[in-house]
């Protein structure tokens, strides 16, 4: 069977990073997008140039019925998804207080029911063929909460039990389930933060630097690796050292 690789939010960013390691790793890959349709296609165009097979699919993975129309076509065009990458997430930062219900809601409903809009769609295949592999994108602010970022936290912390929960219950059908924790990473994410956080960020992290896309996706890579067949349920931390 051909290795297919599903990467949410994958035209830009980590995502696009983690593509681009699982295709130099041998994997066909649907780059998954919402909006970015220009990216997401210019993404598949390189990796179809490494000599594997790629296809830009959009869907907003909160939505359940696009998540499965997405699945769907990732099927018809490069096969059955043996490795699903919840990479796609949104951030929220400010004061608890400030924060609308809405905001609220649209959080989970990416970060968490997009991951859960996912894993049910590529799930009966895996099942099936008794063999599969999911990644979650996780944060280190889920282990640990961050001020003016709770909501972000908790999602994030939603997602790592899931991972845990889920490692647990699929080990028997041969599917891994497994979850990196990314610290402070360079991402449009990040710099919306501001030049003088940045640094302070690195400062604070012992390796003493910011993070990179590619750093994240080196950890991705290695879970999606026969190196890795024996590990599952883990949320592995790459942050530098920030959390120590």
């Amino acid at each position: 069977m051909n290795q297919v690789a599903l990467v949410t939010g994958a035209s830009r960013g980590i995502g696009r990073s983690i593509a681009c390691k699982l295709a130099a790793a041998g994997y066909d890959v649907a780059v998954n997008y919402r909006v970015s349709a220009k990216e997401a296609e210019a993404l598949a165009a390189e990796i179809i140039i490494l000599g594997r097979r790629a296809v830009a699919v959009q869907a907003d993975v909160s939505d359940a019925a696009a998540v499965s129309a997405m699945v769907s076509e990732v099927e018809d065009k490069l096969g059955p998804v043996t490795l699903l990458v919840n990479n796609a997430g949104l951030s929220w930062s400010g004061l608890f207080q400030d924060m609308t219900y809405e905001d609220w809601r649209r959080l989970f409903a990416v970060n968490v029911d997009g991951a859960y809009h996912c894993i049910q769609a590529v799930l009966p295949r895996m099942l099936a063929e008794k063999e599969g592999n999911i990644i979650n994108i996780s944060s280190i602010w889920g282990g640990r909460g961050a001020s003016c970022e709770a909501a972000y936290a908790a999602t994030k912390a939603a997602l790592e039990g899931l991972t845990r929960s889920l490692a647990a219950e699929l080990a028997p059908s041969n599917i891994r389930v497994n979850a990196v924790a990314p610290g402070c990473v360079k991402t449009d994410m990040l710099d919306a933060l501001g030049a003088e956080t940045v640094a302070s960020l690195a400062a604070e992290t012992p390796m003493g630097r910011i993070g990179t896309a590619e750093d994240v996706a080196k950890v991705v890579r290695f879970l999606a690796s026969a190196d890795s067949e024996f590990v599952t349920g883990q949320v592995i931390t790459a942050d530098g050292g920030f959390t120590l």
